[in-house]
């Protein structure tokens, strides 16, 4: 009992953290290796690149999922989504309430760090919120899809396939059943709004929802609660009139189709790089600017404490509105009436800073180990950074070593750079300065 809590006194948040998605993913994995999960023989590989996926809430396949996983396989996949999607210290917390049992400062202090909140004060009102609300929301859609689907798939099937799907929407893994995935409703407006609502709500952030739900008013809203909002709608608008214009004349996405289906088509496109994975259009037949720019929607991500990954929409803003105040001769950026912070300008920066070396790295090492050309490659770890799950439909075609490589990316996109940081690097703040000198840059 002491050697335990000595150890667990030694291990810091971020590696507990790092720790519970690894022993997922490792148990995902054995799971997956059962004769009663597939119905055919998969590899160690892929079963570890299938677990891996699932519980960074990414999409990317290696096979189809409807033909190779067994129900009982696909019920151990969307386990793994949920829980890699809320955080297995949200599900332990949760089983800890359930039996009445204190939650010790400890705990309090993972469910802060996974969450990537400033203080412990509330955490467990706020886990006892979150399943509510995952519970309400899912319940929800599962029953709005299920009395689409039912009449064209059946009672059984239809409830299943809207209950899988749903699941993975909201937690942005952008996995289906389906072995087109979404594309048969490519002109279904019910699937496209009911499942792409999921993913945005579930990419906002669970304090985003739970501040617009306390305070009504948009001027009560916290700074990154309106940054948040006011980010998300502004780039969901441009990323949807941008693949509009970019696709319009495609004939092999959205050139034949109506103009209410090409709307419908690049709204869903423009939102599910965010970081959902699902996609209406085949990827692959996208034009290059529009994939050069889906790129770009999955670097920036989600929100913060959600189910997104990504750099984050806030970091991306933070260094917008720096860059901008920069130039404007503004020495600290303001928006909303409130200063951000120098703190949070160095942090945005270390997070880019960070996320590109690892995209970098990542390609480069599968330019070596990989015969496929460069453009699907980046496009890949892109997609796997950002955990979104949209590929060009190489992800089945890399070697063993290359699936090990977009693993390790899938694995640090979902723990966040920041925590990658903190394991390399044991912070610590200075009780000195040194004296101010001139670097010349630029």
């Amino acid at each position: 009992m002491k050697k335990s809590r000595f150890f667990r006194r030694r291990l810091s948040p971020p590696i507990i953290i790092s720790g519970n998605f690894l022993l997922l993913i490792i148990f995902g994995t054995l799971l997956l290796k059962l004769p009663i999960a597939t119905e055919h023989s998969i590899s160690w590989t892929d079963a570890f690149f299938t677990a891996t996926s699932a519980s960074t809430v990414t999409g990317l396949g290696v096979f189809d999922i409807g033909s190779t996983l067994t129900t009982f396989g696909e019920i151990i996949l969307l386990t793994l989504i949920q829980l890699g999607g809320l955080g297995i210290m949200t599900f332990a917390v949760a089983i800890l309430m359930l039996f009445g049992k204190k939650i010790g400062i400890q705990n309090r202090i993972y469910i802060r760090d996974s969450y990537n909140q400033q203080t412990v004060g509330g955490m467990v009102k706020y886990v006892r919120l979150i399943l509510l609300f995952v519970l309400s929301i899912e319940t929800l859609a599962i029953t709005l899809l299920s009395i689409h689907w039912i009449p064209i798939f059946g009672w059984r099937d239809g409830i299943y396939y809207s209950t899988f799907h749903v699941i993975s929407a909201f937690n942005n893994a952008g996995f289906s059943i389906f072995p087109e995935n979404l594309i048969p409703f490519v002109g279904d407006p019910i699937v496209t709004i009911i499942l792409s609502s999921l993913f945005v709500i579930g990419g906002l952030g669970f304090f985003v929802v739970m501040d617009i739900w306390n305070k009504k008013s948009f001027h009560h809203w916290t700074l990154h609660t309106k940054m948040m909002i006011t980010g998300t709608l502004l780039l969901n608008v441009i990323a949807t009139i941008t693949l509009f214009l970019l696709e319009y004349n495609n004939v092999n996405t959205i050139g034949d189709f109506s103009v209410g289906n090409k709307i419908l088509a690049s709204y869903f496109q423009a939102v599910s790089p965010r970081t959902a994975g699902f996609n209406t259009i085949p990827t692959g037949n996208m034009e290059e600017p529009s994939l050069l720019f889906t790129m770009l929607l999955m670097f920036i991500g989600g929100g913060t404490a959600s189910t997104a990954s990504g750099i984050k929409l806030t970091t991306f803003m933070v260094i917008v509105y720096a860059t901008i105040a920069y130039f404007r001769g503004i020495s600290e950026p303001h928006l909303f009436g409130r200063t951000i912070k120098t703190e949070i300008l160095l942090r945005s920066l270390a997070i880019t800073t960070v996320s590109l070396s690892t995209i970098i790295s990542s390609l480069f090492l599968l330019t070596i180990t990989e015969s496929i050309p460069l453009f699907p490659l980046a496009f890949e770890v892109f997609s796997a950074f950002g955990t979104v799950g949209l590929s060009m439909g190489i992800t089945g075609d890399l070697s063993s070593i290359g699936k090990l490589i977009v693993c390790l990316v899938m694995f640090m996109g979902r723990i966040g750079p920041l925590t990658l940081f903190y394991l390399l690097l044991k912070p610590k703040k200075e009780s000195y300065k040194f004296p101010y000198d001139q670097v010349h840059t630029g």
